[in-house]
């Protein structure tokens, strides 16, 4: 964005509450330009103050933020926001009803919040003869209904990834290698990669599927020693890898050195159940697992609308997660140690399968934490957990950026494209994309052809 010479240039932005509670500190993300807060925003702020999700953080947080700007000014007048660099904020009143003005309340025959912030924006707009003004909403329904009115209305694209498509996928396939090379990879377990990339840069832990006319192997770039590594298909907790991909998984969950990995896929790939299997091999080297999902409510609404105690509220959500348990358990016999170690480790909290929101705020000390769905989580949200990672941490993000449940978010602005566009350089980090279905035919004729 071009920094602004004049006031005409100098856009009006008109900030949604889907996009504080995405983000409290919006309001300093959009430079030179000023800032408009419907009073309406502030008014739903208000019902979302209470609670321990990310969304009432982020209230709480833009009231204190908020508050701190204001000072002893009014709300009414245009407040400078912090830096230089930066334009103004102001409350804006709601519009409508007057004459000749525009009324979004009459427009759409319904008296509705969405319908005031409207009217809000629209006054800014007559007030401001000569300036672009912006509605900035999460809200695609919002965003339509303000297009239809002549306004103008984008997304908030802080954080939001230009072209999914562009994210790796973890794994690139090498055709045309020599097979001496294929064969000394074999042999000594390493090689160098200008033997086989050539001029080509590899990021740290990508995988590789190394072909020859003759033969294959599975590899990985190791960029702390500058080599490539064999990576052996290996069983974890009796689950076997049926792919090439799901043994490169198997290889990430399973290396001491990189301690945060992210396995997206559509469902049936295995990204679950191998990330439960590889931390429960490796249940001697932590002191809990943790396996966690985020809760998405029916239809938007909050649990407490389902009847039932705080048990059978959350069921529904959980199954999936010990289903995947229970097929674990299932590869050995109930008179197996295997078996007993996994029932132990339920009954002593040693392994916790749980909604998010309740380890939030807890210290993530020699934990390997699984957070599955992680698609429904933002950037912010993503962030938080990372930053509560201590010593002897790993954490391991699965989910599909395609099936998103959370409202406002979609596949470029969900926290789990965000990961792994943001972190794929890095040596402590590894990803890797499952593609092939390997729960049934049946689900695999779903996913393509449904």
């Amino acid at each position: 964005m071009a920094r602004a010479k004049t006031l005409s240039e100098k856009k009006i932005f008109v900030l949604d509450t889907s996009v504080i509670l995405f983000e409290h500190i919006s309001i300093m993300n959009f430079e030179e330009h000023d800032i408009g807060i419907p009073i309406t925003v502030l008014e739903e702020l208000d019902q979302f103050k209470k609670g321990n999700d990310t969304k009432n953080f982020e209230a709480r947080e833009f009231t204190r933020l908020l508050d701190k700007l204001a000072q002893d000014k009014s709300l009414q007048d245009w407040i400078p926001l912090n830096g230089k660099t930066r334009g103004s904020l102001k409350v804006i009143m709601e519009a409508g009803s007057g004459k000749g003005e525009l009324d979004a309340n009459e427009v759409f025959g319904e008296t509705k919040n969405d319908h005031r912030i409207l009217n809000a924006a629209l006054r800014m707009r007559d007030e401001n003869k000569g300036r672009k003004v912006i509605l900035v909403s999460k809200d695609i329904n919002l965003r339509l209904k303000a297009k239809s009115m002549g306004l103008a209305a984008e997304d908030y694209e802080t954080g939001k990834i230009k072209n999914v498509q562009s994210l790796r996928k973890g794994m690139i396939e090498i055709e045309k290698v020599d097979s001496d090379l294929v064969n000394h990879l074999y042999e000594d377990g390493t090689i160098s990669p200008k033997e086989v990339l050539k001029r080509k840069k590899a990021h740290p832990n990508q995988y590789f599927i190394l072909k020859s006319d003759k033969n294959s192997v599975l590899a990985r770039y190791n960029s702390q020693e500058d080599c490539i590594h064999k990576v052996d298909k290996r069983p974890v907790s009796g689950i076997k890898p049926r792919n090439a991909e799901q043994t490169f998984a198997i290889d990430a969950i399973m290396n001491p050195d990189v301690k945060l990995v992210t396995i997206q896929g559509v469902a049936g790939t295995g990204k679950t159940l191998l990330t439960l299997a590889g931390a429960l091999e490796q249940r001697r080297e932590y002191k809990q697992i943790y396996l966690a999902r985020p809760i998405v409510p029916l239809s938007n609404k909050d649990i407490g609308y389902l009847p039932g105690d705080i048990k059978s509220k959350l069921n529904p959500y959980m199954e999936p997660l010990w289903d995947n348990l229970k097929f674990i358990q299932n590869q050995y016999k109930e008179s197996d140690k295997e078996y007993k170690a996994i029932t132990e480790m339920v009954a002593k909290e040693k392994l916790m399968i749980t909604p998010l929101a309740y380890i939030r705020g807890r210290s993530l000390s020699n934990i390997f934490f699984i957070v599955d769905e992680a698609q429904n989580l933002t950037p912010h949200e993503i962030k938080t957990i990372i930053t509560r990672a201590g010593e002897n941490t790993k954490i391991v993000f699965t989910g599909d950026i395609y099936q998103i449940d959370t409202p406002y978010l979609d596949s470029q602005s969900n926290g789990l494209s965000y990961l792994i566009d943001r972190v794929k350089d890095h040596p402590l980090y590894a990803h890797i994309t499952l593609e092939k279905g390997e729960r049934s035919e049946l689900a695999n004729l779903a996913n393509e052809m449904l």
